[in-house]
């Protein structure tokens, strides 16, 4: 199982999992929910306590991954099979154009 911490800003937003079956969750921080509910993630993500979960990953985290040659040149260098989209997203996606990064938690 796979999960990093989502920042919008400086603050925890959330946790994004990738659990052991494949499955993609992410869930928003009470503290996150309880001072900065105006701040979602995006539109299809708005700031509440359910646990958003889906079988493939959201398109908001799959819209972070580079494209085209950026991608090459990150699944090269890194050694991640482009396939591999919660990897991508671990290791492209600390230090994002705009508000939000994506930063891999320690197990």
């Amino acid at each position: 199982m796979r999960s990093a911490n989502v920042y919008y800003g400086e603050h925890l937003a959330g946790i994004l999992t990738e659990t052991d079956d494949g499955d993609y969750e992410f869930a928003y921080e009470a503290e996150y929910i309880r001072y900065h509910s105006a701040n979602f993630i995006t539109f299809s993500m708005p700031v509440n306590s359910a646990v958003y979960r889906d079988k493939r990953l959201f398109p908001f985290f799959e819209g972070l991954i580079p494209e085209g040659w950026l991608l090459e040149i990150a699944s090269n260098s890194w050694k991640i099979n482009r396939n591999d989209r919660m990897g991508l997203l671990l290791a492209c996606c600390r230090n994002c154009i705009g508000a939000v990064s994506v930063v891999p938690r320690e197990k």
